[in-house]
């Protein structure tokens, strides 16, 4: 698989001071993931929005469609639970506020959930998804995602833990209450606030995620 990448920030002793409690910097970028790497057919793919949109209507993209939608970088890092981050990385794509323009929710959401191949899915809170620094990522450093990686779209939003930035989007459904995803229903914190560390489900106050 190659020598990993180092980042110039990475290089610093100022990074390390930027770490959140408990994380640690890594040098390049360790392949995380839930099950086998899924096997991208074009022919089949295809990125919707649907729930409690806005028009009552789901939309969908062709992986042609999805290219040619307005494309932005965003510099952020990655923090993965398991305690490694990676600072200043630049990240190209469709930022989730576009895709909330080209299709609003309806006026009593209150969570999406992002679906991934496999039925992956993780929940986030609508302000979570709509922060300025998330981003469906196509790219990283300008170079198309690795299958590893995500291939041909994965979530980042940066100031929660990556679980809940699935690799091989599908989707996204809005919803008007929250549900758990994936990791949430077995054992991760229902948010996932980096700042905070909130890992796991037992840290989790009154009101911050359904009962398990």
């Amino acid at each position: 698989m190659g020598q990993p990448e180092q980042h110039a920030g990475e290089r610093t002793g100022s990074s390390r001071d930027r770490l959140p409690p408990g994380q640690r910097l890594q040098r390049g970028w360790p392949v995380t993931h839930y099950g086998p790497v899924p096997r991208y057919r074009a022919e089949r793919w295809e990125f919707r929005i649907f729930g409690a949109t806005a028009d009552g209507e789901k939309h969908c993209w062709t992986h042609e469609e999805f290219s040619r939608l307005p494309y932005e970088t965003v510099v952020a890092d990655l923090h993965c639970v398991t305690k490694f981050s990676m600072l200043d990385v630049e990240w190209g794509g469709v930022p989730a506020r576009t895709l909330l323009r080209m299709v609003p929710p309806a006026e009593n959401v209150t969570h999406v959930m992002v679906w991934a191949e496999y039925g992956y899915s993780a929940n986030l809170r609508l302000a979570d998804f709509a922060d300025g620094k998330t981003i469906f990522a196509t790219h990283r450093s300008g170079e198309l995602l690795t299958a590893e990686h995500g291939f041909p779209v994965r979530l980042v939003v940066p100031h929660l833990y990556a679980w809940k930035g699935p690799k091989w989007v599908r989707g996204v459904e809005y919803m008007t209450a929250d549900r758990r995803g994936f990791w949430e229903e077995r054992g991760y914190h229902n948010i996932g606030e980096v700042s905070g560390e909130q890992r796991y489900s037992y840290q989790e106050e009154p009101g911050e995620g359904p009962e398990l």
